[in-house]
């Protein structure tokens, strides 16, 4: 990434520290000169960039057969743009030259989006047209996070990029990722099927902030199905498209092999042949490249390829059914699994928490090496408060690291000071790595055990050492912006720059004179005036007083900008204005040569920098632990049971949990571990008869139907009620028989009671129901329904359910009689028809236990001692079926 050609905007300094530069291979041959620092600020080398696609094959992304915006194209070729100028510059100047530029440096054809007005598609330099749905703001300026401040990261800042193969290779697809609060890199390919779940699943559980496409996709006429099944379920994010032969693969290695860092080299071997995800993580940096005005420092990014075969699937749909981590009702209300189980006290360990849950474990090594660790902390009450002590002063760790990788192009205020901030931020990181230490030195268990172990690591102690050697040792992090700009100005040592320690000085005095000039206000005016400040107004006046006690209920004359809330005042002065400017002025003198010191520092750590990659895995995993051990004291977990479909979504919701570690009793959990999840719940409004109703709930079983295997626990509740009773009763019988064959694990909710004779077929079909009581009241004349919440094997006896429910509603007791009346009327004709004769109940018992035995056969894994024993059983249950002579039979 760092290697596009281009120039720095950095002006020579005498302190600056220059890197050795090297060659290594560029595209097409090319060698292409290693970057080298200047101050902090990347140096990259004359010449444009050669992007040329790759000559692998057809079917790949950055292929020759008419990859990109072929020659053939010419009228959309003919509105774009070189990304560099003749002269060799780069187009990433100031932002300035990027807003006057950005009709000439469009990386994609402007006619790509036409006709898409419906669509959110975003329009940058390096892509076709935006429609203004969200603009974007560089993350460069921004500091770290506070531990308080743990709902930050629910703002959206990943950036995603989506490849899929073309002609044969259709239904391949890359993905690559990034946070631009998180310095990873995540690369995902796989197959995927007509209907792209996996590609929707991963996507919902990024929750992006922009996705990238190629211009190819969504081509006015010629969208593909991917591009419009995204943009269906993504309404609300930004969309870009770029170029197809951004999309290169053989591009993407180099910037894999130039950016990561040297703890994570072994993804080469993992992902050199994973084309698809390498054109999407090449099309995907040189976008954020651009959009941040600033490069990933060489060997900085952790980069990961992510598989879908260590993690549970668990659908969108199934997602929001059972309430993951939004609440259906309120999006703001906190009652759902992610809301009942966050008690971490970082934004780390906050975004690893909701991770785990929308993508479970299914290594049971994993999950039970994490219940391990809950069980330690629930009987070690020391290590749970001395880990929670310390684990709640860490920062975002995360973004800290972002930031610190991000090398700006060009040198500002806002980069200088951010600069300074996110150093203070490390020593305050690196200072809390011994206190962790000593909380985890009892522990026993052994994640616990290799966690200490990882801290042990020396770079951090070479880092704090060198950090210490710079910055005063009293430098500490802390709230308020006046309090925090004061840690700023004097961080660095005295006597290391003169000319810094003498612009501190003037700094002094200029605050001393304001306090003293509002002082002397104060006195002349006879007024409680005292001296305040804000990050928006610099120093100003604030006053707590009544508007009688002012002379004519006004303040004098040269006060302005006068605000009033309640009886307290806020205002300034023409002489207070000006020095509010002398003490910006200093400022910025102050920051730009503490900048020049700070950059040597960082320069002198950066190569023992990438240990905190290790400390932000060790902190976010610490507080999600302790967060399962907080939620096991004040929740005992038993299911709600206040009715079927909130026992059928607390079954899945125990199954997430156990596949994630969370501390779930055994008895709630039968705990074989499920690849994928998928439910059907029902909902209030599933109550209503109607087309649209009906449909919703084929498109939800044909979704299960088609990606469920064997390892899958499927949750069906309510299925068929949007049609007729014997529409519905068939459509569920069918559905329960593939699921049957399937083998997948699957609890079946219905009102059909017809379906509950689906046992006599199948052996591997269990029937259960919740025991209801029926209780007169106290005048003895009415009977009403009273609900156990219990459980009991076999289908239930109850009849006339919706009759006795009638019955204690308010409809006139005219009505319940008349419909008394017509249903057993109803009931005596249908069993009318349905007497039997011996043949006939014979015929049945000879089926029933032929089907038995056939599904014996092929799906038995009882050892022979019981096999006999179930043979046996059937035997005499095919015996107690046939008639005896003689004797008069009905359907009963």
């Amino acid at each position: 990434m760092a290697g596009a050609g281009g120039r720095a905007a950095a002006s020579a300094t005498s302190g600056s520290y220059t890197g050795r530069g090297s060659s290594t291979p560029g595209v097409g041959g090319r060698a292409e000169q290693t970057p080298h620092y200047t101050l902090g600020l990347l140096q990259t080398p004359h010449g444009s960039e050669s992007t040329g696609g790759s000559s692998r094959g057809g079917t790949r992304p950055g292929g020759s057969s008419g990859e990109g915006l072929a020659a053939g194209r010419a009228a959309r070729s003919s509105a774009v743009k070189p990304a560099v100028s003749e002269r060799g510059e780069s187009y990433f100047g100031d932002k300035s030259s990027c807003v006057e530029n950005a009709n000439t440096l469009n990386l994609t054809s402007s006619s790509s989006v036409r006709g898409l007005n419906s669509t959110c598609i975003g329009k940058t330099p390096l892509s076709s047209g935006r429609s203004g749905c969200r603009s974007h703001t560089s993350l460069m300026g921004y500091s770290v996070t506070s531990s308080s401040a743990v709902s930050a990261h629910t703002v959206a800042s990943v950036i995603v990029a989506v490849v899929e193969g073309r002609g044969l290779a259709r239904g391949e697809v890359g993905m690559a990722s990034i946070d631009l609060k998180n310095p990873e890199l995540i690369l995902s390919q796989f197959a995927d099927n007509t209907t792209y779940a996996k590609v929707i699943t991963k996507l919902k559980i990024l929750t992006p902030l922009e996705i990238i496409m190629s211009n190819t996709a969504c081509d006015a006429g010629n969208t593909t199905k991917l591009f419009n099944l995204i943009t269906e379920h993504f309404k609300n994010v930004t969309f870009s498209t770029v170029q197809r032969k951004y999309f290169n693969e053989t591009k993407g290695l180099e910037y894999i092999e130039q950016l990561c860092a040297s703890e994570f080299s072994t993804i080469f071997m993992e992902v050199q042949s994973k084309y698809y995800s390498l054109a999407a993580a090449a099309a995907l940096l040189k976008y954020v490249e651009f959009i941040q005005n600033a490069v990933y420092a060489p060997k900085s990014l952790k980069v990961r390829f992510q598989g879908s075969e260590k993690t549970a699937m668990i659908d969108s749909s199934s997602a929001q059914n059972l309430e993951l981590v939004i609440n259906n009702r309120d999006s703001r209300n906190g009652h759902t699994l992610l809301g009942v189980l966050n008690y971490t006290k970082t934004p780390g360990g906050s975004r690893r928490l909701r991770s785990n849950i929308l993508e479970p474990l299914v290594d049971a090594e994993t999950i039970n090496t994490r219940l391990d660790c809950v069980q330690e902390l629930l009987q070690d009450e020391e290590l749970f408060f001395g880990l929670q002590a310390v684990i709640s002063k860490f920062l975002d760790t995360e973004q800290l690291l972002s930031v610190l990788v991000q090398i700006p192009k060009q040198d500002t205020v806002k980069t200088a000071e951010s600069k300074i901030t996110n150093l203070i931020y490390l020593k305050h990181t690196l200072e809390l790595v011994e206190p962790l230490k000593a909380a985890l030195r009892s522990c026993n268990t052994q994640l616990l055990k290799a966690y200490y172990n990882s801290l042990e690591d020396t770079r951090f102690g070479i880092i704090l050492e060198k950090i210490t050697t710079v910055i005063n040792d009293d430098t500490r992090y802390t709230k308020g912006c006046l309090s925090m700009r004061t840690q700023k100005c004097y961080a660095v040592k005295p006597n290391i720059s003169e000319f810094l320690d003498i612009a501190r000085r003037t700094y002094t005095e200029i605050v001393d004179d304001i306090a003293g000039m509002i002082t002397q206000l104060a006195e002349k005016y006879s007024l409680p005036m005292k001296t305040s400040f804000s990050s928006a107004r610099g120093f100003f006046i604030q006053m707590n007083a009544d508007c009688s006690t002012l002379p004519n209920g006004q303040l004098p004359s040269e006060f302005t900008k006068i605000t009033k809330m309640k009886n307290t005042y806020s205002f300034t002065s023409a002489d207070l204005i000006k020095m509010n400017e002398r003490c910006q002025e200093s400022l910025r003198e102050i920051y730009h040569m503490t900048y020049l010191i700070v950059c040597k520092l960082l320069n002198e750590i950066y190569e023992h920098i990438h240990c905190l990659y290790k400390l932000s895995d060790i902190v976010s995993m610490l507080d999600m632990l302790l967060s399962f051990a907080h939620a096991c004291t004040l929740s005992d977990y038993g299911p709600n049971m206040s009715g079927k479909s909130t026992y059928l979504k607390q079954i899945a919701l125990c199954q997430i949990m156990a596949q994630i570690g969370s501390y779930v009793p055994a008895e709630y959990c039968s705990f074989r571990i499920a690849e994928q999840i998928f439910t059907r719940i029902g909902m209030d409004d599933d109550i209503e008869t109607n087309a649209s109703t009906f449909m919703k709930e084929m498109k939800e079983i044909t979704y299960i139907i088609q990606n469920a295997n064997d390892k899958s626990l499927i949750i069906i509740d309510e299925l068929g009620r949007g049609t007729s009773a014997e529409e519905g009763i068939g459509i569920c019988y069918a559905a329960c028989e593939y699921l049957l064959n399937l083998k997948a694990f699957t609890l079946f909710a219905t009102h059909f009671l017809e379906l509950c004779h689906i046992d006599a077929l199948y052996p591997n079909v269990e029937n259960y129901h919740f025991e209801v009581q029926h209780v007169r009241s106290s005048a003895g004349n009415k009977e009403k329904i009273a609900y156990t919440y219990t459980l009991s094997k076999g289908y239930t006896e109850e009849k006339n359910y919706g009759l006795k429910a009638a019955e204690v509603s308010s409809l006139p007791s005219s009505i319940i009689l008349d419909a008394k009346e017509i249903t057993n009327h109803i009931a005596k004709q249908i069993l009318h028809r349905q007497k039997s004769t011996p043949e006939m109940m014979k015929q049945r018992a000879a089926y029933q236990l032929a089907m038995r035995l056939v599904q014996t056969a092929r799906n038995s894994r009882l050892d022979p001692d019981s096999l006999r024993v179930y043979l046996k059983a059937l035997k005499k249950k095919y015996e107690a079926s046939c008639p005896t002579p003689g004797k008069n039979y009905e359907q009963q």
